[in-house]
């Protein structure tokens, strides 16, 4: 069995109904999870995506922040959420395949601007969100899994557009990257794009704030797909398409997609 997933941190699933579904038109992953949805589950626009295809839902949802969901034309089942550091935010929530992978979908806490949990609640609540989720998936060993989402973190000094120039930028500090990689390392995450694509700069989004994003290309890979090892080397095909940065009232996040042969 093959499916291609992707993963978008659309920025309002309602504010950009149209930019999902010419993905789902142009590019038709068999699975598509999107982050900062800012809906409620029964406000976005399922029946237009279950027009194009994608009749399989699997979402959490808050009015106007956060908001998860996994849209699929493969069956799959609920598999739950996790509140990670009892935030009461909606930013987890997984699917079953038929053929038993389960896929995590995550929309991790940006951090807020200043690295430092004394002065900045915000960065004190990623911090612990990914220790929680280090915890769990070191209790809760996963086989046959697949994460992705907007960790909110670009790990690699290639994952930036200057490594110096970010280290004290919250997305790329070292407390940040060290924390991420415990979590990795905890669950036997294997960075599927890195596999695919292990040199070069990578970016999955550029900041509103330049006039003209794609010539300043100031990126960072803060959008991730991995996999459990007894399934990583299934995965090919790791792209960015960052072409949609450049659509028509854009996310700042391109899309990521992989896909495996399971």
């Amino acid at each position: 069995m093959a499916f291609t997933i992707a993963t978008w941190n659309i920025n309002s699933v309602r504010l950009r109904e149209g930019l999902v579904a010419r993905l789902m038109r142009e590019e038709a992953p068999d699975i598509l999870c999107l982050q900062e949805c800012k809906s409620p589950v029964e406000k976005i626009p399922l029946d237009a995506f279950r027009a194009l295809g994608y009749g399989h839902v699997v979402a959490r949802g808050q009015k106007g922040y956060n908001g998860v969901a996994i849209l699929s034309k493969l069956p799959i089942d609920d598999a739950g959420e996790m509140d990670f550091a009892g935030l009461g935010h909606a930013r987890h929530v997984a699917a079953r395949l038929e053929n038993g992978v389960t896929i995590h979908n995550v929309y991790v806490p940006a951090g807020g601007d200043v690295p430092d949990r004394d002065v900045n609640e915000k960065f004190g609540q990623k911090l612990d969100y990914l220790s929680h989720m280090r915890d769990w998936f070191r209790n809760d060993r996963q086989d046959r899994a697949i994460l992705v989402g907007d960790l909110n973190i670009a790990p690699r000094e290639d994952d930036v557009w200057n490594h110096k120039q970010l280290l004290k930028i919250v997305s790329h500090t070292p407390i940040e990257v060290a924390h991420l990689g415990d979590m990795q390392e905890a669950g036997g995450w294997v960075d599927v794009t890195r596999q695919d694509i292990p040199q070069g700069p990578l970016y999955s989004w550029w900041s509103y704030r330049a006039p003209d994003w794609d010539a300043a290309d100031k990126g960072r890979r803060l959008d991730h797909v991995w996999a459990t090892g007894d399934i990583a080397l299934a995965a090919h095909g790791s792209r960015i398409l960052r072409d949609a940065r450049g659509w028509e009232q854009p996310s700042d996040h391109a899309p990521v997609f992989a896909t495996f042969d399971l």
